[in-house]
């Protein structure tokens, strides 16, 4: 019985590890070309990357990481602060305490799924380096990365969540 109960968690381990590592590695079949915004929101919204790049120059953002690997030059992306796509969309909130509720999850094409909370977004200087990218290093993002991305530029470790492939943005209440 317990190797049984070992050998399965040990499935699910290298099951979830793998899946991890295919979202880093390899881009889904057909990657999104188009972004969802959708939820808790007054007005559920779609971009595709041309019209992020056409956002007013004032919500347009340039965040520099420090290269991949040492002596690498830096990565110069270019997107749109996700807190201005959620506010195009006009979260819903009853009252002013339903933000501390709110999570936002992005999510790839492949399923691969980070969370934001609306603190972090909207009250914190995280939330001004949340960035949807359509550009990296002057160009398009490359095909491995997808049309659209999300990385969270604060975070000590961009990695994980670092969204390639981005496909939807998705508001919701996680408590009542």
């Amino acid at each position: 019985m317990i190797s049984t109960l070992l050998r399965s968690a040990l499935i699910a381990t290298l099951a979830w590890g793998l899946s991890a590592a295919a979202h880093e590695t390899a881009p889904p079949a057909a990657p999104a070309a188009q972004l969802t915004v959708s939820g808790a929101v007054q007005q559920p919204l779609s971009f595709s990357a041309d019209e992020l790049r056409r956002f007013p120059a004032e919500q347009i953002v340039t965040l520099q990481l420090p290269g991949r690997d040492a002596g690498a030059p830096p990565s110069v992306l270019k997107g749109v602060r996700l807190r201005a796509l959620l506010e195009r969309a006009q979260i819903k909130t009853a009252d002013h305490n339903t933000v501390k509720k709110l999570a936002v999850i992005a999510s790839a094409s492949d399923g691969y799924k980070v969370i934001f909370s609306w603190s972090e977004l909207f009250n914190a200087e995280l939330g001004d380096s949340v960035l949807v990218l359509f550009e990296r290093d002057g160009k398009p993002l490359a095909p491995a990365e997808g049309p659209l991305a999300l990385i969270s530029g604060k975070d000590l470790r961009t990695g994980p969540r670092h969204v390639k492939w981005l496909q939807s943005v998705d508001v919701r209440q996680i408590v009542d």
